[in-house]
Order: structure tokens, then C-alpha cells, then sequence
């Protein structure tokens, strides 16, 4: 008499079909990863606004130690806000423009701006044009 084995439950997972689906997402992701790219940025267009200029703005220069410059003369931040604040009574259009070394700290632009915005003055940066 033949003797029938029982069977018995299968105590292990069969991961196979796990790792199927993790492949196939795998591929997934890599083929539309190249598709997205969220660190484009779309930069305004400059040339038409500097043609329109009547006079030529007025240049304030930082240094490479951050020493700002105000038509060619050394000023603290309080003799270049009076400064400013005088040129803006004088001529309410006329632009500044910060003209810094490429080696300065951040921190002196930014520093420079907040105050031709304090004084209520039309500020721009003064860049190279790479051709």
C-alpha cells in the first residue's frame, strides 16, 4: 500500500514577484527621470530697459574686501546712504547700478541693495556680458 504523503504548508514568501515589480519601477523611474527637470529657471531679458536710459546711472563699486566705492571715493554704509538719498532728491529717475568683483562676499551686494532700496533709488547689477 502506497503511503500518501500530506502536504505540508510552505513556510517561506516567494519574493520573486516583488522583486519583478520593483525592476519594472526601477526602469520606469530611470526612462522619465532625464524627462523632468525642475531646476530651470526662466531669466528676464535685458537690453531693451538700458536702451530706454536717458543718463547714464550712477555706478557703485564694492571691492573684492568689501569696501564699497561711491563715485570713486571709500564711504561707510551710513555716508553712501546720505549720499544716495542726496542723488535720488536731485534725480528721482536715475538709476544705480553695483558694479562688484566677482571675489566679493555676498553678503556686501546684498548689503548695498538694501540700501539703494531703503533710499527708494532704481538699482540694477553692472554684469559682463559673456559673448
Amino acid at each position: 500500500m502506497a503511503r500518501l504523503r500530506k502536504r505540508r504548508a510552505m513556510n517561506q514568501i516567494n519574493v520573486v514577484p516583488y522583486i519583478d515589480v520593483t525592476l519594472v519601477l526601477l526602469v520606469i523611474f530611470m526612462v522619465t527621470a532625464p524627462m523632468t527637470n525642475p531646476g530651470v529657471v526662466e531669466l528676464p531679458k535685458v537690453g531693451a530697459e538700458v536702451l530706454k536710459q536717458q543718463t547714464a546711472p550712477v555706478v557703485i563699486t564694492v571691492m573684492a574686501d568689501g569696501k564699497v566705492l561711491f563715485q570713486e571715493k571709500k564711504m561707510s554704509s551710513d555716508q553712501l546712504l546720505f549720499e544716495i538719498k542726496n542723488q535720488v532728491a536731485k534725480e528721482p529717475d536715475r538709476a544705480f547700478v553695483i558694479s562688484a568683483d566677482k571675489k566679493v562676499g555676498y553678503e556686501h551686494v546684498v548689503d548695498v541693495l538694501a540700501l539703494l532700496k531703503k533710499s527708494g533709488a532704481k538699482a540694477g547689477l553692472l554684469l559682463n556680458p559673456a559673448n
